[in-house]
C-alpha cells in the first residue's frame, strides 16, 4: 500500500525560492484599520448606551439596588455583552463618577487664574456649578446620592475626585500672600471647607429643581456668603492665634 503524502515539503526535492512578498498590501492595511476603527466606535457607542441606561434607572434608585439585567434591558443589549465593557456595576458606577465630576473639574481649573481675585474666583466657581447642575442634573443627583451610598468603590471614586479638587485648591491657596505662615494640614482643611460648600450648593440646587428661580437665587447668594465667611476666617486665623478661644469660653 502506498504511503500517504506528507503535509510537509519532500526533503529530496529542493524548494524554489519564494517570490511572494510578506508585506501586507496597502489596501489591506487600510481596510484593517478602517474595520478596527468601526469596531472601536461601536464598542464606545455601546458603552455610552449602558452608561446612559444606568443613569436613567438611577434617577429612581441607588446603585446598590440596581440589577445588571435591568441595565442591559434598558440599554437593549444582551446581558453577556455588558462584561465586554465593565467588570460589574461598581465599575460602571466609577465611570459615571468620572463623567459627572471630570468635566466640571476641568472648567473650575480653567477659572483659577493667577490674575483673578478671590471674589471673582468664588463667583465664577458658583456659576460653573449652577450651569453644570442645570445641564446635567442626573449625573449630580447620582453623585449626591452615592457619595455616602452602599458601593464602596464608587464612594472611593467620588472621594478621589473631590480630593483632586482639594489638592489643586491647596496649590492655588499656598502661593497667595494670605497663606504665609499656614501649615500644610491647615491649608488642606481650608480647601476642604471651600469644596464642601460647593458640593452642598449642588445638592441644594438639585433639591430646589429647575422651575424655582427664586430658590436658585437664594441658594447662590447663600453659597457666596458661606465662601466669603470662610475667606474672612482665613484672614484672621493666624492673627487670632490659630483660632484658639480665649477667656471663659475656652475649651467649650
Amino acid at each position: 500500500m502506498p504511503e500517504p503524502e506528507s503535509e510537509t515539503a519532500n526533503p529530496a526535492v529542493p524548494s524554489a525560492p519564494s517570490t511572494v512578498s510578506t508585506t501586507p498590501a496597502a489596501g489591506a492595511v487600510g481596510t484593517a484599520g478602517a474595520t478596527g476603527g468601526v469596531r472601536s466606535a461601536k464598542k464606545l457607542a455601546t458603552r455610552q448606551t449602558l452608561l446612559a441606561a444606568a443613569l436613567r434607572l438611577l434617577e429612581q434608585q441607588s446603585l446598590s439596588s440596581l440589577g445588571l439585567r435591568e441595565v442591559t434591558r434598558e440599554a437593549g443589549i444582551a446581558p453577556a455583552a455588558f462584561y465586554r465593557h465593565f467588570a460589574d456595576l461598581g465599575e460602571l458606577g466609577v465611570a459615571l463618577v468620572e463623567e459627572s465630576l471630570g468635566s466640571m473639574h476641568e472648567l473650575i481649573r480653567d477659572i483659577r487664574t493667577p490674575e483673578a481675585d478671590t471674589e471673582d474666583i468664588m463667583r465664577r466657581t458658583v456659576d460653573v456649578v449652577v450651569a453644570h447642575v442645570r445641564a446635567d442634573c442626573a449625573h449630580f443627583r447620582f453623585v449626591a446620592r452615592e457619595r455616602h451610598g452602599g458601593v464602596a468603590e464608587v464612594r472611593a471614586a467620588i472621594a478621589a475626585q473631590l480630593d483632586g479638587f482639594i489638592d489643586e485648591l491647596v496649590e492655588d491657596l499656598a502661593i497667595q500672600p494670605e497663606s504665609e505662615g499656614w501649615e500644610p494640614g491647615e491649608m488642606r482643611v481650608l480647601a476642604r471647607l471651600y469644596v464642601n460648600v460647593i458640593m452642598l450648593t449642588a445638592a441644594d440646587l438639585l433639591d430646589a429643581g429647575p422651575d424655582d428661580p427664586d430658590a436658585e437665587q437664594r441658594i447662590i447668594a447663600e453659597a457666596l456668603t458661606q465662601l466669603r465667611i470662610v475667606s474672612v476666617g482665613r484672614l484672621h486665623w493666624l492673627a487670632d492665634g490659630r483660632g484658639v478661644t480665649k477667656g471663659p469660653t475656652q475649651g467649650l
